[in-house]
């Protein structure tokens, strides 16, 4: 069965070029042209993932981006940005809000296409341990991809989710912003570590009475303390 992505792109030559290599690699293409387009044609069509350029007519690729890491029923469609190297500000704040990769153009549409595949294989390589994991009443189905507290749901995006999972796997262990870059987000270490902070605070939220087990361990990154920790 063929990969759908789709590609939220209004450059004719990007889209034209994309969808060459996307198409060459396996992968079922779509197309929107704007913002809105593409917002209507995630929640449509659900497909298995996103590439969105920042710069787009109506909605920017930050708003769209949004609103779909805001809806449970897109929260994990992985979104690929595609950014200008000027827009420093606008691709830290993307993560911030969830997307889960970017590139910079001018880019190597080859590159694009091994950064799709790749955050979908991570996304599957996840589903197939079908392991659960419970911890102070937290539970996490990493099959499904869903936590919930005390048998509540949590709404939480992706890339919460994996945080969450790297925090209760190494639980009374602190990992530090650039483990967790890498390990979450795949980045190297030359990432800008504020978007685990942004993240994590979010997280906490979302954790109501337990977020005090979110511990930030000064100067070194955060660990999970759990009821039976010392």
């Amino acid at each position: 069965m063929e990969d759908a992505v789709l590609l939220v792109e209004d450059e004719k030559d990007v889209v034209d070029l994309l969808r060459y290599h996307f198409k060459k690699s396996g992968f079922k293409v779509e197309i929107a042209s704007s913002g809105d387009e593409g917002l209507l044609a995630v929640r449509s069509r659900r497909p298995d993932a996103v590439v969105l350029d920042l710069m787009l007519p109506g909605m920017t690729g930050l708003e769209v981006c949004r609103a779909l890491k805001a809806d449970s029923e897109t929260a994990t469609i992985p979104v690929l940005m595609l950014t200008a190297r000027s827009e420093v500000k606008d691709r830290v704040k993307g993560l911030e809000i969830g997307a889960d990769d970017y590139v910079t153009k001018p880019f190597s549409p080859k590159e694009v296409v091994l950064r799709v595949q790749g955050l979908l294989r991570r996304i599957r390589n996840a589903a197939e341990e079908v392991t659960m994991l419970e911890v102070d009443g937290i539970s996490i189905d990493k099959s499904a991809l869903k936590a919930s507290l005390h048998d509540e749901r949590l709404d939480l995006t992706t890339i919460e989710f994996k945080l969450l999972l790297a925090l209760l796997t190494n639980r009374c262990r602190t990992l530090s912003r650039e483990m967790l870059l890498n390990d979450v987000w795949g980045y190297s270490a030359t990432a800008d570590t504020r978007t685990v902070d942004t993240h994590m605070r979010r997280l906490r939220e979302k954790l109501g009475d337990h977020a005090f087990k979110v511990e930030t361990v000064r100067g070194q990154g955060y660990r999970f303390n759990t009821d039976s920790a010392a």
